[in-house]
């Protein structure tokens, strides 16, 4: 570990080295910082558990677990939790609630990135890309042939985004270019943006899954989207639909969805996120030639990933300052 600061102001743990701008951030404040030396290992478990010790402040990554053990063992002066993601389903929310504690997130930021990743996967995907390129690079480029690696075109297609946040919504302008048909979307309630700039059509899922040639998920991961797309749930897309997941590996019961995939219950899913990441080398999925899996670099731009980490620095002096967090969770 590598401390950075005076000893003076609050204790704050870094659970990885983040880019430059934001590591400077941090060097500047008048606090005492812990960081982890490392960008691209994660720290681990018992390390982290040791050094949360009497810390102020946390800053983590969608890689660590912030449960009621890591909170235990940080003690009761913890007053803020900073995470370099827009999702939290690996902080307990509730746990922090109830001990008076600070989240802070890092939204808006990814957006773009994320949905250009998103439509650059469904392309992949629907046009077989990875398939055409493994063709090409292992000698079965042959002769021209009439319906040789032809995939699924977008032109006139209905697309079906569970989910239509920030991200769901840069999806959908990304989309309507390519002469699509229609966009139906799922949510909480009616989106009066994505209706009114976008036409879009709030469904019912159950509709979305019937009708839609491209099935997106968006959504953040919670009690009522885990599993949402399960057995029941590829059994009513159609056989030639698209599964595209760049949300959260634990939306899909990914079982289900390999089962869907051999029997050609659907056509094809590309996925950038998987349980567990990373996946083993040898998982099933990494075996089917109509599946692409990506390894969950939906925001992973230059920019995007140094604007993520200076927002949760932000974040995390701010609350620490008692000022109010540019993006505040709870």
């Amino acid at each position: 570990m590598v401390v950075v600061g005076t000893m003076q102001g609050s204790r704050i743990l870094v659970a990885r080295k983040l880019p430059d701008a934001a590591m400077d951030l941090l060097k500047e404040s008048r606090h005492t910082i812990d960081i982890w030396p490392y960008s691209e290992v994660p720290i681990p478990r018992q390390t982290l558990l040791e050094k949360v010790s009497g810390i102020d402040g946390l800053l983590c990554l969608i890689t660590d677990k912030i449960d009621s053990e890591l909170l235990d063992a940080a003690g009761k002066q913890l007053k803020v939790v900073s995470t370099m993601s827009v999702g939290y389903d690996h902080v307990s929310v509730p746990e922090l609630k109830k001990r008076g504690i600070i989240l802070g997130n890092t939204p808006d930021v990814l957006t773009d990135a994320t949905a250009d990743l998103t439509v650059a996967l469904l392309l992949a995907t629907s046009r077989r890309l990875f398939e055409a390129n493994k063709e090409a690079r292992q000698g079965g480029w042959g002769t021209w042939s009439p319906l040789w690696m032809c995939g699924t075109g977008l032109k006139n297609s209905i697309i079906g985004i569970c989910g239509i946040g920030r991200i769901g919504h840069a999806v959908a302008q990304r989309l309507v270019p390519f002469g699509i048909k229609k966009i139906l979307y799922t949510g909480r309630k009616e989106n009066e943006s994505a209706t009114k700039d976008l036409g879009a059509i709030y469904s019912s899922l159950d509709s979305l899954l019937q009708q839609s040639d491209f099935v997106i998920a968006c959504c953040a991961l919670n009690e009522s989207t885990r599993e949402m797309f399960n057995k029941d749930a590829f059994s009513k897309m159609k056989d030639t639909a698209i599964f595209i997941n760049t949300s959260r590996g634990g939306v899909v019961n990914q079982e289900d969805l390999i089962e869907a995939l051999k029997s050609k219950q659907i056509k094809a899913a590309g996925l950038d996120v998987t349980t567990p990441e990373p996946l083993a080398t040898d998982h099933e999925l990494f075996t089917l030639e109509n599946c692409v899996v990506l390894p969950h670099i939906g925001s992973a731009e230059v920019q995007t990933r140094v604007d993520m980490a200076v927002l949760a620095v932000k974040n995390l002096l701010a609350a620490l300052d008692g000022k109010d967090m540019p993006a505040k969770v709870v």
